[in-house]
This record gives structure tokens, sequence and C-alpha cells, in this order.
């Protein structure tokens, strides 16, 4: 399901745009004067179109009538390719020595990265942040909110160079390949930011962060690109393939997220209602309730050590649940990854010879000219080029968001902000403002009637598969590194998290799964988002789960202590 890459009725790829508006105010493509003046040309050119797409339909059906098994594997395979010529071939596409025309030299890309998006304006708010970060951490001077406001603005312009350069990048791989580098490459800053507040141990705001990223991908990405793409279009058509694959991709990587949650709350209710029933018997005082609270007290161990061993303490909020969680999180992660890996495995190499990398013969038309259209469509920047732009743009990231996360602390000192709205709304948003702030400027041009281009730099159409790998790739990834570094992440949940990201998700589905929507649909998912970060401003979150995410330190020491905010103040 990549249910915000667009296609107009004629097979064209739209990016969430609306189509050109003709001369009489009406959307649609352009037609050659000659075509309108001559309705017989029109009425034929609709028959042809017609007629070949039910001519793919008619092959296919006679195929599926006539095969037997061994014509229904040759039937539903790729032609046969030559094998042996693909891994040159691949080398040479990437190299462009496939092209007709000369790759840009250095100058040429570096000119060309430099002025592909106004955003790259912002670039000037890089020195300033830090400037800021080293005054005041050596010389206590400056302010660190200063700091975090610049660094917010810098890493916007670096979002979109990672865009960018994807997209270049793409043109040398193929459809198939280069989609999966932008994929990797949209996420690199929500990934960045993840992994610094784990080397940082600020393990609960992670969680947040994780589902509000892909809260962000689910509901305000494409609900925004629904709600400006379609301000003058009656309906906008989604990318069918693959989406019934990446409808049970999110689907499960979501619901995943749910097990550990429902078995945390088993738990607490059972010991809850034991506690509570022994409590009981023991205000009746006498040999009775002594007697009674023994045989609860025996009963409630009995029940808990089969899930929890060596149960000493209340069983929800132990370090024997601790180390239960983390068993099952950290097995959950590994079988995540495999179906992620899985899952790109037939996507980019489906069963048959010769059909790594490639377009699938019964692929629908439209994606066919879009892998034509990557195949001519002339690079700014060239391959080489592009690897080292990325590699210095991701040291240029990662260092400013060390600034970012490190201001933290001094940003919501003596404010009123949660940890969970912090992490639900305020950090993934540094990811869309970028498009954010290029879409509003869209929309109030075509509300002025300004009639703007369709700028490139508004949603690429892939940011439910964003989400997907957040969750089936990045997150289980995480609680590997923590295991690797021995730390208490895991894949429990707050309850209002795993909530709020499962009706996210059958929402999205609701309205993408027709493979149409339009601006009333986007004004939904945008709604929905507002109402989940107006609940989340309040929420204050579970402070179990910050006791079970405690580091360096025994569970029962941070339910005594208080546990500590996310800023490192105790409660």
């Amino acid at each position: 399901m990549t249910p915000v890459s667009l296609d107009d009725p004629n097979g064209s790829r739209q990016n969430l745009y609306p189509p050109n508006i003709n001369s009489n105010g009406q959307a649609g493509t352009s037609r050659s004067h000659s075509s309108r003046n001559d309705p017989n040309q029109t009425a034929r050119s609709r028959t042809v179109t017609t007629k070949s797409a039910f001519d793919d339909d008619d092959v296919e059906a006679n195929h599926a009538h006539n095969r037997d098994d061994t014509q229904y594997t040759a039937a539903t395979n790729l032609p046969k390719g030559p094998t042996r010529d693909r891994p040159r071939s691949i080398i040479q596409r990437f190299k462009g020595e496939d092209r007709d025309t000369p790759l840009p030299g250095w100058r040429e890309s570096f000119i060309a990265t430099l002025t592909s998006s106004w955003l790259n304006y912002f670039l000037i708010f890089l020195p300033l942040s830090w400037l800021f970060h080293f005054l005041y951490s050596i010389h206590h001077k400056g302010s660190p909110n200063l700091t975090f406001i610049f660094s917010v603005l810098g890493i916007i312009p670096l979002e979109k160079l990672f865009d960018f350069l994807g997209e270049q990048l793409a043109l040398y791989c193929g459809q198939s390949i280069g989609d999966l580098i932008v994929i990797t490459l949209n996420n690199a800053v929500e990934a960045t930011l993840a992994i610094i507040l784990l080397t940082k141990c600020e393990l609960r705001l992670l969680q947040s962060t994780i589902i509000g990223v892909v809260l962000i991908h689910l509901l305000l990405v494409p609900g925004f690109a629904f709600l400006t793409g379609g301000a003058k279009v009656w309906q906008q058509h989604l990318h069918e393939h693959p989406t019934q694959l990446n409808h049970v991709l999110l689907t499960f990587g979501v619901m995943s997220f749910l097990i550990p949650a429902a078995v945390f709350a088993a738990l607490g209710t059972n010991s809850t209602g034991t506690t509570q029933a022994a409590a009981s018997a023991s205000n009746h005082g006498g040999e009775g309730a002594s007697e009674a609270t023994t045989v609860a007290t025996e009963a409630a161990h009995r029940l808990l050590k089969r899930a929890v061993p060596d149960l000493s303490f209340v069983p929800a909020v132990s370090d024997e649940t601790r180390g239960v969680f983390l068993q099952i999180s950290r097995g959950l992660a590994i079988m995540l990854l495999i179906v992620y890996i899985g899952s790109r495995i037939y996507l980019h190499n489906p069963p048959g010879d010769g059909n790594a990398f490639t377009v699938p013969a019964a692929a629908p038309q439209r994606e066919k000219k879009e892998e034509q259209r990557t195949e001519q469509e002339a690079p700014k920047v060239n391959p080489w080029a592009c690897i080292v732009f990325l590699v210095v743009t991701v040291g240029i990231m990662a260092a400013t968001a060390e600034w970012l996360v490190k201001s933290l602390e001094y940003v919501v000192k003596g404010k009123s902000i949660t940890e969970e709205w912090f992490g639900l709304v305020l950090l993934p948003m540094v990811s869309f403002a970028g498009d954010g702030l290029v879409g509003v400027v869209y929309f109030v041009e075509t509300l002025l009637q300004m009639s703007p281009p369709p700028p490139q730099e508004i949603a690429k159409g892939r940011s439910i598969d964003l989400s997907i790998q957040f969750t089936l790739f990045w997150a289980p990834f995480f609680v590997l590194i923590a295991w690797w570094t021995h730390k208490p992440m895991s894949l429990l949940f707050d309850l209002f998290e795993v909530a709020v990201i499962i009706g996210s998700c059958f929402l999205v589905n609701y309205v993408t799964q027709d493979a149409k929507t339009n601006w009333a649909e986007g004004l939904v998912l945008v709604t929905y988002y507002v109402m989940i970060a107006l609940v989340a401003f309040f929420y204050p979150g579970q402070q179990t789960h910050r006791h079970l995410l405690a580091c360096g330190t025994s569970v029962a020491e941070s339910v005594a202590t208080g546990g500590e905010s996310f800023t490192g103040a105790a409660h």
C-alpha cells in the first residue's frame, strides 16, 4: 500500500499535485488543438486506450484458462533475462555508461544540489546552531533555547537534501532499488534522533518518538498531501501496486506492538486484583484473616510465576517483569526484521529468473512508464557526488541532532510540556517541517489563484512505506542495539500510544482501500492527527513504563526515587 503516490486516469504520475488547468479552468491533462477540434480523433484515442486495457486483461484471462502447472509458472513469472549479465548491467547503469548524455561534473553537481530547493536558504541556521551550542558548552554564554530553534531550522534543509540526493541516486539504480534508497534516506533524520536518544538512555522519550514518527507518516503527511493536492481535483487515484502487501505489513507491524501491551495489562490486572483481595482479608484481623492473607499471597505467586520467574515483588513493576519483557521484545524484534527483509526480497527480487530489480511484466502500465521515465531522465548530480554529498550531509545532520537533543533539558525546563507530547508531536515534526512549509506555500498560492507549478518538494508518495520501515525495521533495530549496549529498551509501549497507532492504521486503511482519495479524506486524516496531538498535550503517560525503562538502576530503586523525566530531573 502506497496511499499517497498518485496517478491520473491517463496513467501519469501526479505526486499528489493537482493536474494542469486548461484555459477553460477545468482540470485535466493538456491536449493538442487538433484533438480538441476533432471529436472523432478523441473517440479513436479513447477507444485505443480502452482496448489496450481490455487486451491486457484478455491475455491474462486466456493464460489463466489454458495453462497447466508448467505454463502457469511461465506465465506468471517475468521473461527470463540475461541473469549472468545482471550484475554488470547494474554497475554500468550506476556509472551512467548506458546514458546518451554525459554525466554532470562535480561543479555542476554541487550547484544543482545547492539550488535544488528554496529551503536550502535555511542552511544559514546550521552555523548559528553550532555557534550557540559551543558558546554555551565552553563559555556558558548564549542560550540553549536558540540552539534548539536554530537546530530545528537547520535540519529542515538537510531533510530536503536527503530527499533530492536520494531521488538523484535512484536515477542510477532503477525504480525498484531507488524507492528503497529514498525511503531509507527520508527516515534518516528520525533514525538519527532516535539513536542519539538511545545513547543518552532517554528510552521513554525514544518510545514516544517512534510512535510519533509512525503517526506523522500515517496521518499528517498523506492527509496534508491529499488536502493540498486535491484542492482543485474531484478525486485522486492512488498507486495500486503493491497495495495489498503493504496493507498486511502495516497492520502486522502495528498489531505487534499490541501483544506486549496486552500481556502487561493482564499481569497488572491479576496483580492488582489479588493484592486487593489479600489486603481486604487482612483488614478483618484474627487468625482467619492471617490465613486468608497467606492463601491469597500463595495463590498470586503460583498464578504469576508462570509468566514472571522468581517473582518477589509487585509483578507488574519489578526487575523480574522487566527481564521478561526484554526477552519478549528481543524475540519479537528478530521476527519483525525477518518479515521486513523477506518483504523487501519479494518486492525487489520476485520469483523467477531475471526478475531482480526490474518492473514485473504484469505491473500496471503506469509503473512501466515510471521506470522508463527514470531511465530516460537526465540526472543533475553524478553518482559519486551523490554518495559524497550524502556522507557529508549525514555527518552534519548527526552533529546538529546531537546539539538539539542536548538543548532539550533547557528548552522544557520550567515549561508545562509533557514527555508524551514532546515525543509524539514535537520531535517528529522536525522531519515534516520542510514538506509542511512547501505545502503551505503551494496551498496559499492556489487559494490566491496564482496557478503555481506543482512543486517537487511535496510528499513523494512513500509516506506509508516510511511508516512500514520504521515499524518493521527501525523499531526492532533499536531494541537489538539496546540489547547490545545493555539498555532496557523494549517494545512495551504506553497503552495510549498503542491505541492511537492502531486507530490510525485502520483509518488509513479505510481511506485508501478503494485506491482513490480526495481533499475531504485528507481533512479527516489531518484532523485525527490534531486530535491525538491535543490529547497528548495533557496526557502524562504511564509512570510504570518509566520505571521499567530506567537505565543504570533497578526498578525498585526507580520506584523509590520517583523515576526521572526525559530532562533528567526527578519527579
